[in-house]
């Protein structure tokens, strides 16, 4: 890793647009909670008074199954993305850089930004339904990082793809993973919320049937696919990143 290139990548992508399109979206998963708490009083217990099943559905289906998506997206892409539409990535690999280097070094960035993002406003809000920072919300806030690494490394590769990352990645995440990946069979098996719900699953352990928690693959698939993804996006983006010319065409 390259502090220089982390520097530059954090402080793209926590400048002032795009700093408010991240908050945007824990904004509105912590909104929902806080109404539920209220809707639900202040006055019991907050495990008896928020229904379990309610709690797992939001932390999984908007989550995991949309804030995680939609977050990896503008930081896997706002890592890279405007320098190689810019060109201004060609002074970044006119430096005697490996190039493997400056993925690794953008893709923790991009990773570092899901967890404050994402991660922590999922476990914050698995705390004000659940009222304990085990269980429902330990399993989810693991589910969400393992899902954030798999994003990021994802949209990051397309942003080195694609000049239309941000159109692509967006029918992705709403499509396909928001949609499809929760309702359509075939979909769910290639989709990384099921196989981030299958490391939630096993978190829960016996809970997960009583929660209605079910993942679409196996723990053993689930985490293969997460490391093939997150690993293999990495290794291509560095590879096509070498085949970059200095006129900032891929």
């Amino acid at each position: 890793m390259n502090p220089t290139v982390m520097q530059l990548t954090a402080r793209s992508l926590l400048g002032r647009r795009r700093a408010l399109l991240l908050l945007a979206l824990p904004i509105v998963l912590l909104g929902l909670c806080a109404l539920a708490r209220v809707l639900a009083g202040f006055d019991d217990g907050l495990a008896e008074t928020i229904d379990s099943g309610f709690a797992t559905n939001l932390l999984g289906s908007f989550g995991i199954g949309v804030v995680m998506p939609l977050l990896g997206l503008i930081a896997g892409t706002g890592s890279i993305g405007p320098e190689i539409d810019e060109g201004s990535i060609v002074y970044l690999l006119a430096k005697p850089l490996n190039r493997y280097q400056i993925v690794v070094s953008k893709l923790v960035v991009a990773i570092g930004v899901l967890v404050v993002f994402g991660v922590l406003p999922v476990a914050v809000a698995g705390l004000v339904l659940t009222g304990s920072l085990g269980g429902i919300t330990a399993a989810y806030a693991l589910g969400a990082l393992v899902a954030g690494v798999a994003y990021a490394a994802l949209f990051l590769l397309l942003a080195v793809l694609t000049r239309n990352a941000v159109v692509i990645g967006l029918v992705y995440a709403l499509v396909w993973e928001s949609l499809l990946g929760g309702l359509a069979p075939g979909a769910q098996t290639l989709s990384v919320q099921q196989w981030a719900l299958a490391v939630v699953e096993r978190v829960l352990g016996d809970d997960a049937v009583l929660l209605g928690v079910e993942s679409a693959v196996s723990l053993a698939t689930g985490v293969v696919l997460l490391l093939v993804v997150a690993l293999g996006c990495t290794a291509y983006a560095g590879r096509r990143l070498q085949s970059l010319r200095l006129t900032g065409e891929v």
